[in-house]
C-alpha cells in the first residue's frame, strides 16, 4: 500500500441503530474496493467487522472495528460502530478522530430512537453527517416515510442526492440528482449501468436537482452569485458548496443503498472521496492548553490513541490517528501522560483483524500500533515540547452492579482483569467501594455489562456473578441534641478514663457561631475556643468546635475525641452509612490524672456522638438522579406509570424530534435494572440517560425498612 497524503484521506464513522445494516454495508465497501475478494455476511459469522467470538454468538456489533478501503486514488478509513446505545463508547471514540459520519437508516423502520441518540452525539462532537437510507430491497421498505421522518429530525438540512425508483423487493434503480443520471444494477449489484433519467421521473428529478443546487449555493456567497447569474451550477461547483455545507453541519446529503445486494455502494464511496472533507479541511483539534494543532505532514509528530484491544497471538493493539506530522518505523515519541519514551516498532493499516504493514503514515491517517509499553486509550504520543490532546469525554454510565468471583481465589485476578477491560473500554468504570464493601462496575446498560461478563468467563476464564449493588446512603440529623459519655475501665494496673460532653446540630454553610442551646429541657451556653471545618471525601462537612472552659479536658486529648467522632461519621449510627453535615460542640468533660489516655477519650467521644446522633432527629439521605427518557408517544402512559412506582418526581415533559422526553428525579435505589424494564415496556424503542443530582431524605416508611434491615444484618453478623 502506498503512503497516502493528507488531502487523499477521508475518515468516516459508520453508525446507525442496531439492525440498520452497518456491518453489511461495510462489507460491501471492502468488497467493491478490492480489500476482500468475497463478501461475508453476519449470519455466517464471516464478516471483516464483528470478528470477535461474542459478536458471532450474539450476531451484533459489540466493539467498533477500524477498516480502510482504497478507492479512486483515495484512502477511506472507516470505523464501523455498534448500534446499541449500550456500546456508545465505540461511537464516541470513532467520532473523536474521524472527519464525518455516515448514519445508516433502516428503510423499513425509518428514524429510530437510536438514530436520535447518535444524532445528539454527532451534534455534541460537531460531526458532519451523511445519510445512507439502507435496506431498500426489503419488502416493507418505505423511502417516502423515512424521508419525512428525516426531515422532521434534521429539518431542511436533510437534502436528497439520490432517491429510489422502485424501493422494495425488486429494488435495483436510483436517480442521482447531483449527477442527474439513473443508476441501475443487475442481480449481483456492484458496478451499475448509468442511464439517462426517464421522462416519467424527469420533473421530479429536476425539482430535487434545483433544491440541491440551492442548498449547495447557500453555503458560499460566490456560488450564490453564480447561481443567480446562471440559474444553475456545474457539478464541480455543487461539490464545493455541498462540502462547505457538510463541514458546517448545514447540509446532510441523503443516499440510497442496499448493503445486502451491494447496490449504491460504489457511488456513495465516490461521493465520500470527491465531496466529504479531508483532514486538512476540518477545524484543527486543540491540545489541553487550547492550542490548535494543524493537520500538516510537515509539522511536528503527534498521535492520539482512541481505542485499545487485545488480540489473540498479538497482544495489545493500539489504534491511533496521526494528528500532525508523520510517524514512521523506528521513531521515538514521548507519552505525554506518562512522560516516558515509546519506540514505534510496527505500523499497520487495518481492516478488522487483517492488517497491512506500513513504514510510514502522515497527518490525518488512522492505523494501529503494537508492542508499546505504557500507552493506553486517551494517551498522546508526541515529539518533544508538545502538549497532549484532551481525553475523550463519554456519557455518564447509567447502569451499575456489584461483581464478585465465584472462586474467592480469583479475587486478585478479577481486579487486574477489570482494570485491563477498563483500559480497553473506558465506558466500563470499576470501583471498589470501601463504604459498600463491594466492587461496583458501571456501564451503559445491562447488555453492556453482560457482554463484559461473557468475556471474563470465556476469554479470561474467570467465573463471576453479579449481585445487587448496595446504595450509598448518607446519614444526617435534623435538630440539636446533647449527650455525654464516660468511658471507665479498671482491670489491674493502669485503667482507662475519659468523659466527654457534647452538643451536635445540623450544619449548613455560613451558619453563625454557636452560643446557647435548649436541649432536653436545659439551657446550655457555650464559649467557642476554636473551630475546625473538615470537608468530607464523601460529601458534606464535619465542623468540630472546641468549647472547653477551665481545662476540664486537656487539649492533647482533643484529636482523640475528634478521631472517635470521625470513626462514627464513617460508619453512621443508623445503617453504617457515611454521616455528613454535622457540627459538634465539645463543651465539658472530665479527666483522671493517671488513667486518662487517648484511647479513653476516643471511645468516650465516639459513644457520646452516637448517643447524641440518635436523639437529634436522625435522617437517612438517598442519592437522587436526574433521569431523561426518550420514548415513543404510544408508550408514554406505561413509562409514566412505571416511574410513579419508582418514587419518581416528574420534572417536565416535551416533544423532541418525534419522541417524548420525560425529565424526572428518581432515587438510585429504584433504578436497579431499569434499562431492562424500560426495554420490556417499550419493546426496545426507548432509551434514557441518568446523572447524579443530590441527596434527599428518604420517606419515613423507607427509612423504617432500612433501619430494620440493618438491625437484622447486624444481628446476623453478631
Amino acid at each position: 500500500m502506498k503512503v497516502y497524503q493528507s488531502n487523499e484521506l477521508r475518515n468516516i464513522t459508520l453508525m446507525g441503530s442496531a439492525g440498520s445494516g452497518k456491518t453489511t454495508l461495510a462489507e460491501a465497501m471492502l468488497f467493491e474496493s478490492g480489500v476482500i475478494k468475497r463478501r461475508g455476511d453476519v449470519e455466517n459469522h464471516n464478516t471483516v467487522s464483528d470478528y470477535y467470538p461474542i459478536e458471532h454468538e450474539q450476531e451484533r456489533s459489540v466493539f467498533s472495528t477500524v477498516l480502510h478501503v482504497e478507492f479512486n486514488d483515495k484512502k477511506i478509513n472507516i470505523i464501523d460502530t455498534p448500534g446499541l446505545d449500550d456500546f456508545s463508547g465505540g461511537v464516541i471514540s470513532a467520532m473523536s478522530v474521524t472527519g464525518s459520519a455516515v448514519i445508516t437508516i433502516n428503510s423499513t423502520q425509518g428514524v429510530e430512537v437510536g438514530t436520535q441518540i447518535l444524532s445528539r452525539h454527532a451534534k455534541r462532537l460537531n460531526q458532519p453527517l451523511l445519510i445512507a437510507v439502507n435496506q431498500l430491497d426489503q419488502e416493507k421498505a418505505n423511502f417516502e416515510k423515512t424521508l419525512e421522518e428525516l426531515k422532521e429530525l434534521y429539518g431542511a438540512k436533510a437534502v436528497i442526492v439520490q432517491y429510489p425508483v422502485n424501493a422494495g423487493v425488486g429494488f435495483n434503480q436510483v436517480i442521482d440528482v447531483l449527477k442527474m443520471k439513473l443508476y441501475k444494477w443487475g442481480p449481483e449489484g456492484g458496478v451499475p449501468e448509468i442511464l439517462e433519467i426517464p421522462d416519467s421521473e424527469k420533473e421530479k428529478a429536476d425539482e430535487l436537482h434545483n433544491a440541491l443546487v440551492e442548498a449547495a449555493a447557500e453555503n458560499d456567497e460566490s456560488l450564490m452569485e453564480m447561481y443567480f447569474d446562471k440559474g444553475t451550477l456545474t457539478e464541480e461547483e455543487m461539490r464545493n458548496g455541498i462540502r462547505k455545507g457538510i463541514i458546517a453541519r448545514d447540509l446532510y446529503p441523503i443516499f440510497c443503498t442496499s448493503g445486502k445486494k451491494n447496490m449504491g455502494i460504489r457511488r456513495m464511496m465516490e461521493f465520500v472521496g470527491n465531496v466529504a472533507p479531508n483532514p486538512t479541511q476540518l477545524k484543527p483539534p486543540v491540545d489541553i492548553n487550547g492550542k490548535e494543532v494543524i493537520c500538516d505532514a510537515a509539522g511536528k509528530t503527534s498521535l492520539f490513541i482512541f481505542k485499545t484491544s487485545v488480540e489473540e497471538h498479538l497482544g495489545e493493539v493500539l489504534y491511533f490517528k496521526v494528528m500532525s506530522g508523520k510517524v514512521s518505523e523506528g521513531m521515538d515519541l514521548i507519552n505525554s501522560k506518562r512522560g516516558g519514551k515509546e519506540r514505534i516498532s510496527q505500523i499497520f493499516a487495518v481492516a478488522g483483524k487483517n492488517r497491512v504493514k506500513l513504514t510510514e503514515m502522515v497527518a490525518g491517517d488512522i492505523g494501529a500500533l503494537v508492542k508499546l509499553k505504557e500507552t493506553k486509550t486517551n494517551h498522546s504520543l508526541t515529539d518533544k515540547d508538545m502538549s497532549p490532546f484532551p481525553p475523550m469525554v463519554f456519557p455518564a454510565p447509567k447502569y451499575r452492579t456489584a461483581i464478585k468471583p465465584i472462586n474467592e481465589a480469583d479475587d486478585e485476578k478479577l481486579s487486574e482483569t477489570l482494570n485491563r477491560i477498563h483500559e480497553e473500554d473506558p465506558t466500563i468504570i470499576v470501583e471498589y467501594s470501601k463504604e459498600l464493601k463491594q466492587t461496583i462496575i458501571y456501564g451503559n446498560g445491562e447488555f453492556h455489562l453482560n457482554s463484559m461478563k461473557w468475556r471474563l468467563s470465556n476469554i479470561f476464564k474467570i467465573e463471576t456473578e453479579f449481585i445487587a449493588p448496595k446504595i450509598p446512603y448518607r446519614e444526617t440529623i435534623t435538630k440539636a441534641a446533647q449527650a455525654d459519655y464516660r468511658h471507665k475501665k479498671q482491670s489491674g494496673g493502669a485503667g482507662q478514663f475519659g468523659e466527654v460532653h457534647m452538643i451536635i446540630e445540623p450544619y449548613y454553610e455560613n451558619m453563625p457561631a454557636p452560643s446557647s442551646y435548649k436541649v432536653n429541657g436545659k439551657d446550655l451556653s457555650v464559649n467557642v475556643r476554636g473551630t475546625e471545618e473538615h470537608k468530607l471525601s464523601w460529601g458534606g462537612k464535619l465542623v468540630f468546635v472546641n468549647c472547653i472552659v477551665g481545662g476540664s479536658i486537656d487539649a492533647r486529648f482533643h484529636p482523640a475525641i475528634f478521631k472517635g467522632i470521625m470513626e462514627k461519621m464513617e460508619e453512621g449510627p443508623l445503617t453504617g452509612s457515611y454521616a455528613r453535615d454535622i457540627r459538634v460542640m465539645i463543651y465539658d468533660g472530665k479527666m483522671h490524672p493517671v488513667d486518662s489516655n487517648e484511647i479513653s477519650f476516643k471511645l468516650a467521644g465516639r459513644n457520646a456522638f452516637s448517643q447524641a446522633f440518635k436523639l437529634a432527629g436522625p435522617k437517612i439521605m438517598e442519592p437522587i438522579y436526574n433521569v431523561e427518557i426518550f420514548v415513543p408517544s404510544e408508550y408514554m402512559g406505561d413509562v409514566m406509570s412505571d416511574l410513579q412506582g419508582r418514587r419518581a418526581i416528574i420534572a417536565g415533559m416535551n416533544s423532541e424530534a418525534g419522541y417524548e422526553k420525560i425529565s424526572a428525579k428518581v432515587p438510585l435505589a429504584e433504578m436497579n435494572k431499569y434499562s431492562t424494564s424500560l426495554s420490556s415496556i417499550t419493546s426496545g424503542s426507548a432509551t434514557y440517560t441518568m446523572e447524579f443530582d443530590e441527596y434527599m431524605p428518604v420517606p419515613g416508611d423507607v427509612q423504617e425498612k432500612l433501619l430494620k434491615a440493618y438491625e437484622k444484618e447486624y444481628q446476623e453478623v453478631e
